[in-house]
């Protein structure tokens, strides 16, 4: 198991803190929010599969922009 590096948590993050809408992270039993740099940086690992739970008013624009960019960084995704 290797951490992400920076620039992939950073993009993440910034991503996620463009939009209005809800966006956390689910992994095992945890919950992280996507606009928390401390939460992602202490939580993301490449060989991980993740799921995203986004809600709110632009969710629909949201969904597809956080998908492209855990793509962009070969992560594996499910966006609920």
């Amino acid at each position: 198991m290797s951490g992400l590096d920076t620039k992939a948590i950073v993009e993440i993050n910034q991503k996620a803190s463009q939009f209005r809408s809800s966006i956390v992270i689910c992994l095992d039993n945890k919950i992280i929010d996507a606009k928390s740099i401390l939460g992602l940086s202490i939580t993301l690992l490449n060989d991980q599969h993740y799921r995203l739970e986004i809600h709110g008013l632009d969710e629909a624009e949201a969904k597809a922009e956080m998908t492209e960019v855990f793509k962009k960084h070969h992560l594996s995704v499910t966006v609920n």
